[in-house]
């Protein structure tokens, strides 16, 4: 077996030279998603104190959603905000030291492992859980934000439902567009592809199965101007046609899909990613190329990015950390 230096309870600040207060944990999380709070869940019950950092976005993406309907046990439904909330509350329930913070820098070429928070406070762990998410790309509309949850998403498979026999839009021209355009024509009456290109760069079979579908309308050479709507929420988007023109479609819903960025920037000199930045896992597992580092939720996964994925992804990380731990003696 690996020994670990011995080092001061967990609870005790160790003050560095540099004046910066320092300490030292068994099990910390960055990331306050489904995915961090399920982890924080599962290690807190196997008695591994850990203390989680919420980041920028406390409850991550599902934050900006309305109702959340397809997680279950919530049979009538729940808002985003509310079911984080009892994420968080059943992690605290357990003993999980939930933080606000987020993670500034982090060095994983040794152990314990040493994550920077706010740029200020340094937190050494036997082992890391990141559960950091991805960011969905936007536009950068004002009129984007403002309607954001009420008629303005970046996940079909999350929110579609609730525009069931209505006009919508979907925003972009690869897979994930094609993908989401094609879901939503099973639940819309009608689908408009916005693409700035005079072409989609989906794969051939994508194409295919758009080309296919009767309610999806290609719009090729638009570009979004603005999405507008009132108190009530999006009821249009005016675009920008390849001849200059302003035009204006009628729908009730608004779906982003020029993809996402992973939050893995501070992990990246460490840990093995793919070219978007998503990081890699062992197949099966939550493990990292680092032993003793664990990745979970959207930061590693770019197909299915649901919230009942990525909680079960945060379970196999808590699992993988126990065993981790369990192998060691410190």
């Amino acid at each position: 077996m690996e020994l670990f230096k011995p080092f001061e309870s967990q609870d005790k600040p160790v003050e560095q030279k540099t004046g910066t207060a320092s300490e030292h944990v068994r099990v910390l999380i960055i990331g306050s998603g489904p995915a961090g709070y399920t982890a924080a869940i599962y290690a807190a019950r196997a008695n591994l104190n850990p203390v989680l950092y919420e980041g920028l976005q406390p409850g991550g993406q599902l934050t900006t959603t309305t109702e959340v309907d397809n997680f279950p046990g919530y049979p009538e439904g729940i808002t985003g905000p509310e079911m984080m909330e009892d994420l968080k509350k059943q992690a605290q329930r357990f003993g999980t030291d939930v933080r606000f913070g987020m993670a500034t820098a982090a060095n994983l070429s040794k152990q314990p492992f040493s994550v920077t928070i706010d740029n200020e406070k340094e937190v050494l762990a036997d082992a890391l859980i990141i559960a950091t998410g991805a960011t969905a790309k936007y536009l950068g509309l004002e009129s984007e934000d403002k309607f954001k949850g009420q008629g303005v998403s970046a996940c079909a498979t999350c929110d579609g439902f609730f525009y069931k026999g209505q006009d919508v839009a979907v925003v972009g021209g690869g897979d994930t567009a094609c993908e989401e355009a094609t879901y939503l024509a099973g639940i819309c009456r009608k689908v408009y592809m916005i693409v700035r290109k005079p072409y989609l760069r989906a794969s051939k079979a994508m194409q295919d199965r758009v080309a296919n579908t009767k309610n999806i309308e290609v719009l090729f050479e638009h570009v979004t101007k603005e999405v507008v709507g009132d108190d009530n929420g999006v009821n249009g988007v005016l675009l920008e046609n390849g001849k200059g023109e302003i035009v204006k479609k009628d729908i009730t819903g608004f779906f982003l899909a020029i993809g996402h960025q992973p939050n893995s920037d501070i992990f990246k000199e460490f840990i093995e990613t793919d070219e978007v930045g998503y990081i890699k896992t062992i197949p099966g597992t939550a493990k990292t190329n680092i032993e003793g580092v664990f990745a979970c939720g959207d930061v590693q996964d770019k197909h299915y990015r649901q919230a009942v994925t990525a909680a079960g992804s945060g379970c196999m990380a808590a699992l993988d950390a126990e065993r981790y731990l369990g192998n060691r003696i410190f």
